[in-house]
């Protein structure tokens, strides 16, 4: 692992934090470690990258290690050739990146495919997680017609068109994610950079294909959550969000059996920039020993 320079356009004052390079099968993957103290491992969603957690990490740095990974094609990290960019891909990856820093005692926190990605990881890797943070997200084979439209219809050559030339998942997902606060122009610049071009987005594009092409995958980390349902979870749930909804909430609530649910209102999908200083503080105070 190393320290490398990072592109120009990241903002110090946006992302302050020392960016860290890891070559994991061929890949060289971007990551920030931060802080110390119980361990948090921060796994983003589509189009996002760790720049998605960047005031989280700022809020919980003086409390705990916050460690926040760019998946093969994402943020700052670089594929290999050859790499599909499909979600079982990615889990192998994560689980790699966990091997090779050795984490243990880790909270995982995850966001959308962080869900599934990182629940697959759990599976992988048991001995490194003790507990789970998931925020609207899901981790079994979705059935909902219009989800499966939309993922046939976005997965489609005309869809992976739109993602690739103009960004689409970016210019249009982010800003209508967020309810309760605004992107500013800076902030979606950094989101944009990240996927600059055509080739650089076929990270982006390969996703709303899986949510239905990797439904076996997804089967596969379905049918072992019955191993992970008695971590200690914190279901943090933005109630405006477009993806997810009350169904998905209560599933996961029925599912895991030692949660704390905090709703977190109006947030769109994307709860850790959408409500940052919320979800900052509900992992502080969930997180916190008993009678501290």
């Amino acid at each position: 692992m190393a320290v490398a320079e990072r592109p120009a356009w990241v903002d110090d004052e946006l992302f302050p934090f020392e960016s860290r390079f890891i070559d994991i099968d061929g890949h060289r993957i971007h990551y920030v470690d931060e802080g110390s103290g119980p361990t948090l491992l921060f796994l983003h969603g589509n189009p996002t990258w760790s720049f998605d957690y960047r005031d989280i990490i700022s809020s919980l740095r003086d409390e705990f290690r916050c460690v926040a990974v760019d998946y093969p094609g994402f943020g700052l990290s670089v594929a290999a050739p050859g790499y599909r960019f499909l979600p079982a891909e990615h889990a192998q990856v994560i689980a790699g990146f966990v091997q090779a820093l050795g984490l243990s005692g880790v909270t995982l926190v995850a966001h959308d495919w962080g869900g599934p990605i990182g629940l697959a990881t759990v599976e992988k890797r048991p001995e490194a997680f003790n507990r789970l943070v998931l925020t609207n997200t899901w981790a079994w084979p979705i059935s909902a017609p219009l989800v499966q439209t939309m993922s046939h219809v976005m997965g489609s050559p005309i869809g992976r068109l739109l993602i690739r030339q103009l960004n689409l998942f970016v210019n249009v997902m982010i800003p209508i994610g967020h309810r309760l606060t605004k992107p500013t122009d800076k902030q979606m610049a950094h989101y944009r950079k990240a996927l600059d071009t055509p080739a650089r987005r076929e990270a982006s594009a390969v996703f709303p294909r899986e949510i239905t092409a990797s439904r076996a995958f997804l089967a596969d980390v379905e049918a072992g959550l019955h191993e992970l349902a008695a971590l200690p979870t914190l279901i943090l749930w933005g109630d405006g969000d477009f993806a997810f909804g009350d169904a998905e909430l209560r599933r996961w609530q029925q599912i895991l059996t030692d949660h704390r649910t905090v709703v977190v209102k109006g947030a769109g999908h994307f709860v850790p920039s959408d409500a940052p200083e919320q979800f900052a503080s509900a992992i502080r105070d969930w997180h916190a020993p008993a009678g501290s």
